[in-house]
């Protein structure tokens, strides 16, 4: 179902979200639906401070196995942050932006992967 590498950077990316107490981690598999990535990983944190502490994280680890991303946005502001990842679309919200745009209802013809599973 999942190449080794995918699933090697969905675990890191999580295991960088969890360890910085991110909220409410989802993975929804775009692939078959969509040519701009395969996977998003959406995530919520409580604060500014929180969420681009989140996003360093999964930086750094990425960054610890050669893999960097193609680009990041909205890091100033922290309401939304998007990071690109090419095949893997990284986005952490603030609690009211992740309501407002709710990705997984947008996206919901993907499909949802289980955290365990990776």
């Amino acid at each position: 179902m999942y190449s080794n590498e995918v699933k090697n950077d969905l675990k890191l990316i999580v295991d960088a979200l969890t360890d910085k107490k991110a909220e409410d981690i989802q993975i929804i598999d775009i692939s078959e639906i969509s040519t701009i990535a395969d996977y998003f990983v959406i995530a919520s944190g409580t604060n500014r401070s929180q969420i681009q502490a989140l996003s360093n994280n999964v930086e750094e680890r990425l960054a610890a196995q050669n893999i960097f991303p193609k680009n990041i946005e909205g890091y100033q502001t922290a309401n939304w942050i998007l990071m690109d990842y090419r095949d893997i679309l990284i986005h952490i919200f603030d609690k009211e932006s992740r309501g407002f745009y709710d990705l997984e209802r947008m996206w919901g013809d993907g499909k949802s992967v289980l955290i365990s599973e990776i």
